[in-house]
């Protein structure tokens, strides 16, 4: 391997790319001793790395973890052409499929951003529209990514109850209710990580009537090469004329897509169901 001739922009970049390469964050020791780096050197371009957003520091856990300037880099990469480019052929196929609406979304920090949006003939207008940002607690693409991240990252963009208050429809879940005719509102980190754990048990996100009355939707994750979660495939549906019994098989029908995109971008294998 050649010499850098920037040695300190060459360790912080090792260092992200160490962090990105992980499912969660890491010492500031740990980072050292895999990099081969000096610790002094280690805690210096983290404070730097940290004061301009690229990592964060959790201090309970005495770890680093990437921060939201990285997430914000890695949405614009998106954004500027290869997964709205890719994905929307798929989700015109998945509309073709299914006969309901569908859009591909990615995380931008607390939020959603939906970068293609394919409206089924004679479907209702939906909100998903391009590039409209919606609170991810609230959506089943926001509810997708976040399922699939590690929980120390999502607690660290859910920190405490202001990252709550801006939400759609009180951001009302029927899924955290024995009632479904009250909904609990995901007001609190507890309530989300149920939501997200829920989701994983399940395989796929599901929101009802949260986002827009008289329709639901399910999500899947686009996952990287490294099994990061980087967007949201979902197709929208009325809600409650669609049985329930059917989710499974829309929930199948939106998984092949989000896996065909996965392999077109980081050449990833399918997964194991």
């Amino acid at each position: 391997m050649s010499q850098s001739k920037v040695p300190a922009l060459d360790h912080a970049l090792r260092i992200l790319g160490l962090l990105a390469s992980v499912r969660g964050p890491l010492p500031a020791s740990a980072i050292a001793q895999q990099l081969e780096l000096p610790r002094s050197t280690v805690y210096q371009l983290l404070a730097t790395l940290a004061e301009h957003g690229y990592v964060m520091h959790l201090p309970e856990e005495r770890r680093w973890g990437l921060g939201l300037a990285t997430v914000e880099l890695s949405s614009a990469y998106a954004r500027q052409e290869p997964i709205s480019r890719l994905g929307r052929p798929l989700v015109r196929q998945l509309v073709d499929r299914l006969g309901f609406s569908g859009h591909l979304a990615l995380l931008h920090g607390q939020n959603v951003v939906y970068v293609v949006e394919e409206r089924a003939p004679g479907a209702p207008s939906m909100i998903t529209d391009i590039d409209v940002r919606l609170p991810a607690h609230s959506t089943a693409s926001g509810r997708a990514v976040l399922s699939a991240m590690p929980k120390a990252q999502v607690r660290a963009l859910f920190p405490n109850s202001s990252a709550f208050a801006v939400g759609i429809a009180s951001s009302a879940d029927p899924m955290l209710s024995t009632d479904r005719a009250q909904p609990v509102a995901i007001d609190r980190y507890s309530r989300l990580r149920q939501v997200l754990d829920d989701t994983a048990a399940r395989g796929y996100a599901l929101e009802q009537a949260a986002v827009s009355p008289g329709l639901a939707s399910i999500s899947v994750p686009v996952l990287d090469h490294r099994g990061w979660p980087v967007a949201a495939m979902t197709a929208t549906f009325p809600h409650p004329a669609t049985e329930e019994d059917t989710y499974p098989a829309i929930a199948r029908e939106v998984s092949r897509a989000a896996e065909t995109l996965s392999s077109r971008l980081y050449n990833r294998g399918p997964r194991e169901h």
